[in-house]
């Protein structure tokens, strides 16, 4: 196993409030023709959702969040039928990192979007990251904390552009650090400590760790936040087995030149979204956005939203009354 390399302790300080965009996001809607009251903005915490979710006039629901609350609302639309209920829950999504690669610079940089990215804080993040075995899987391992140590973490509008800011509050990053070190309790190797800014502030710095040696005893489990699961694999079988090995099934990815593997994973791995030789978080508006298992209720997002909205109408038409030439049999006119 690895040896510990500790991260960097970074002291983030607490400031003011960023300003809010929402209210503006929905002026811009309307100034661009939207009709005042199709697009509504309501802000709250688990009250206000269950008040919403809850509603009898509602005719569907679209939600994003965690597989908990998703399950619930399942459970709670199973008696209404003519309800939409579209769940996109998160996903424990692996990365695969072929021996068939040879620009390793590349490799880790499509590693870091995919792992931390937005501080983790994305649906289709990669939770699981699947290195062969040998000294190409230790290479880009080595390159990859290099480079996440050295990570800029700041407030968005600090002079030096940051790559990543804070989770979404104190309590999330609080959680993110509970989890690594209860994955550390159970037998994962640290490689790249997790470490926590200021106490008032979501700030904490990336962590990775190295489960080879303890897959039966790993969470199935989202950490929605920049931990990143390293799991070295001795053949590509073995890897898909274990990339599948999950109940979620949102996201994967696949880093290698060579096409016949992509071919190959694409068509045995399971999820909704699956990225060759890109980021596990690269996704278009254009194609469907959703999973299988706790990921979702295949009902895809995105672009294909607008049909699962609409439901098909069969008409039979004619342009006046006429008479057929033969009535049927028992009746008279």
């Amino acid at each position: 196993m690895p040896a510990l390399i500790a991260g960097n302790t970074v002291v983030f300080k607490p400031s003011e409030q960023a300003p809010a965009t929402s209210d503006l996001i929905v002026q811009l809607w309307e100034k661009a023709g939207l009709p005042a009251g199709v697009l509504n903005l309501i802000q709250g915490e688990r009250e206000t959702g269950v008040a919403l979710a809850n509603h009898q006039e509602i005719d569907g629901l679209f939600f994003t969040g965690s597989p908990q609350v998703g399950h619930i609302l399942h459970k709670d639309f199973a008696g209404h039928p003519g309800k939409i209920l579209a769940l996109e829950m998160g996903g424990n999504n692996p990365l695969l990192v072929s021996e068939k690669i040879a620009d390793q610079r590349a490799a880790v940089h499509e590693i870091i979007q995919s792992a931390f990215i937005s501080a983790g804080q994305r649906c289709t993040c990669a939770r699981r990251l699947l290195l062969p075995k040998g000294k190409l899987g230790d290479a880009i391992l080595h390159a990859l904390v290099t480079a996440t140590k050295a990570l800029k973490i700041d407030r968005f509008d600090a002079d030096e552009q940051p790559f990543m800011g804070p989770v979404v509050s104190a309590q999330a990053a609080d959680g993110l650090l509970q989890a690594y070190q209860k994955l550390i309790k159970l037998g994962a190797s640290p490689i790249l400590e997790m470490t926590r800014g200021d106490s008032q502030t979501g700030f904490v710095t990336p962590g990775i760790i190295d489960a080879t040696d303890m897959l039966d005893e790993l969470p199935d489990q989202e950490y929605f936040g920049p931990l990143l699961t390293v799991i070295r694999y001795d053949s590509l079988d073995q890897a898909m087995s274990i990339a599948n090995n999950t109940r979620f099934g949102l996201s994967a990815g696949i880093l290698s030149d060579d096409a016949a593997e992509y071919e190959w994973f694409l068509q045995h791995s399971r999820a909704g979204i699956i990225n060759w030789n890109r980021q596990t978080t690269g996704a278009s508006s254009n194609a469907p956005f959703g999973g299988t298992g706790a990921s979702g209720n295949h009902r895809a997002s995105a672009y294909y939203a607008a049909d699962y909205c609409a439901y098909p109408v069969a008409s039979i038409e004619a342009d006046s009354l006429t008479m057929p030439e033969k009535l049927a049999h028992g009746l008279t006119l």
